[in-house]
């Protein structure tokens, strides 16, 4: 036998090897059990579980999906367009259908939509804005079936370690149920204005963008913040958030809802930052220096002394504020913060420094001018 025919004679049983095993393989296979596998039994859910659960059912129907959008003009054709801004939570606040959310949420916008559990869609009304706290007040007309408020708890006496739920919609995945602990509490970012906000409650509950302006509730369901800010190197959450207590909530939203913005209680002194901070670095003194007391305000009127200027421009410093009811003021963004813990009508004793002497002055705060 050749080569060539034994090669063919070679190549031919490899084959017909391979034919018949491949046609064995269905008769292999036919033995095998391939049924679904039977379900083990899971057994009651974990009375926490079951919480939570329950605790999102009970709250999904009070927060609000919030979609903005903005005019721009087309500068060939001068059409004016409305494109999508940006997405945020918010929730309700009462029955007359007023939706609270952040201030960032809606600045600068042309108009805002609100969303409802259920589907149905509103176009909002802007009640009133408090830049400061990064709060804003909207308002929809909702006839029928009006979802229920968030029941409204209190932040004064939270605690490190409390667990804390937060709903939302991030990156526009609506009604999202995120949970944590409550990290620290009197947190301070920076807000508008040259001001600060304070008491902030931190948790590592997971917070992304579209999460502002949702609900912080603690575990019976009740609101104790509003979700506002997150630090995150990425842009996306990094396990540290922050809240605007709910306490400072329930002092500005019943002020944007009745005068549409929040009327700041008021010493009645000028004062700014960059001079402060010049003057107190100068003259090696903490605290707020009064450059400027307004006739017949409160400060007027208890007696409080300006800062003045010399002809030849120097500077001769007034009254030093140096504490609030106990509670030091070392800058204008601390005195203000320290401030808006109280309302207009509030008696508060004033701690100064009048020349080498220390002494206290108590007044009613008004209505900041």
């Amino acid at each position: 036998m050749t080569t060539t025919v034994k090669t063919e004679v070679s190549i031919f049983l490899l084959l017909a090897a391979i034919v018949i095993s491949l046609a064995g393989v269905p008769a292999a296979l036919a033995g095998v059990n391939a049924a679904p596998r039977p379900v083990t039994p899971r057994g009651e859910l974990h009375p926490d579980e079951k919480a939570t659960i329950d605790l999102f059912d009970k709250s999904k129907a009070s927060v609000v999906f919030i979609s903005t959008r903005e005019k721009v003009v087309d500068l060939w054709t001068r059409n004016v367009f409305s494109v999508p801004r940006g997405t945020g939570s918010g929730f309700i606040w009462d029955d007359e259908g007023h939706v609270i959310t952040n201030f960032h949420v809606i600045e600068g916008v042309n108009e805002a939509r609100v969303r409802l559990a259920d589907g149905r869609d509103y176009k909002a009304v802007l009640v009133g804005v408090s830049p400061a706290h990064d709060i804003a007040v909207l308002k929809i007309a909702v006839d029928f079936k009006r979802p229920p408020p968030v029941p409204i708890g209190e932040s004064a006496r939270l605690r490190t370690g409390q667990k804390v739920y937060a709903i939302g919609n991030p990156f526009g995945l609506d009604w999202t149920l995120t949970t944590g602990i409550i990290s620290a509490m009197n947190r301070s970012l920076p807000g508008n204005n040259g001001t600060q906000i304070d008491h902030l409650i931190q948790t590592d509950a997971a917070i992304n963008p579209g999460n502002s302006g949702g609900p912080l509730l603690d575990s019976a369901g009740r609101l104790i913040g509003i979700n506002t800010a997150i630090y995150s190197p990425s842009g996306a959450s990094a396990g540290i958030g922050f809240a605007v207590p709910v306490d400072t909530v329930n002092r500005v939203v019943p002020e944007l809802i009745k005068h549409g913005k929040y009327l700041r209680p008021s010493l009645g002194i000028g004062m700014a930052e960059d001079i402060n901070q010049k003057l107190s670095e100068f003259l090696g003194r903490k605290g707020v220096f009064v450059l400027k007391v307004y006739r017949g305000s409160a400060a007027d009127r208890a007696g409080l002394k300006a800062a003045s200027v010399s002809a030849d421009g120097a500077v001769t410093p007034g009254d030093i504020i140096t504490a609030i009811d106990g509670v030091p003021v070392e800058s204008v963004a601390k005195l203000m913060s320290r401030l808006d813990d109280f309302s207009v009508g509030s008696k508060v004793k004033l701690t100064v420094q009048r020349g080498a002497e220390k002494t206290e002055i108590s007044l009613t705060l008004e209505a900041q001018r």
